[in-house]
């Protein structure tokens, strides 16, 4: 029998290569740009802080793709986090979320 924890992080893998793999490189180009502009323009354009807290790898240490997804699609109440679901897929924030958490830019 296989050990469950490597079944879960297997699928976790999985499901993040996924999310990953119906994005087109065009798509891909785009989100980039808009995480350079868009999340820069409060975030700095280097991420490392501005009007919004740093996207830096070291400030999101611990911070699950799963809650920084959500995060990026619904915003955070009460800042000026806006929303991003109106224009970006699960997967395509799920995607913009991992890029934020390596630290590509």
């Amino acid at each position: 029998m296989r050990h469950p924890v490597l079944i879960a992080a297997s699928l976790l893998l999985l499901s993040h290569s996924l999310s990953a793999a119906g994005i087109p490189d065009s798509r891909r180009a785009e989100l980039l740009s808009l995480l350079k502009h868009d999340c820069g323009s409060c975030h700095g354009l280097s991420l490392k802080g501005g009007l919004g807290p740093p996207l830096t790898p070291a400030n999101l240490q611990g911070k699950p793709i799963d809650f920084l997804t959500a995060t990026i699609l619904y915003g955070r109440t009460g800042t000026p986090m806006p929303p991003w679901r109106p224009f970006l897929s699960n997967a395509e924030a799920a995607w913009l979320a991992e890029r934020i958490k390596e630290g590509v830019q």
